[in-house]
């Protein structure tokens, strides 16, 4: 990622949701769920219905995250990941380039409000 697109989305703000927030976004089909965990971290467990897209490939190639923008233009995207850092930087930089996005924090406060975690389905998904 270029150095100064990096710069411009540290200093975005992207919205913060809760748990609760989250479902209610993904029932009412408003929203996609997105897990930014690299891929060794996801045989820990994943929210089902969360897309796998690592925030490297983010700062990275894009070789997942460009057909996925495309092919979700407009929709709002949740983001988590294991601890909440990497999904607000993720946020970021999304809302920076335009996007709709939200960091929603960890997979550990998804769990602990009680919403399915599971395994990743067939390996990766997006």
């Amino acid at each position: 990622m270029n150095p100064f697109k990096m710069l411009r989305a540290i200093f975005t703000v992207a919205p913060r949701l809760d748990p609760r927030e989250v479902a209610h976004r993904l029932r009412a089909g408003e929203a996609l769920l997105v897990d930014v965990r690299e891929p060794r971290e996801w045989t820990g467990g994943v929210a089902q219905q969360a897309a796998l897209l690592p925030l490297s490939d983010l700062t990275g190639r894009r070789t997942r995250w460009a057909p996925f923008l495309a092919a979700h233009a407009g929709r709002e995207l949740l983001i988590y990941c294991a601890a909440g850092g990497r999904s607000a930087l993720a946020a970021k930089i999304l809302v920076a380039e335009g996007h709709r996005a939200a960091d929603t924090g960890s997979l550990s406060a998804w769990a602990a409000a009680g919403w399915p975690v599971g395994q990743p389905e067939g390996g990766e998904r997006s």
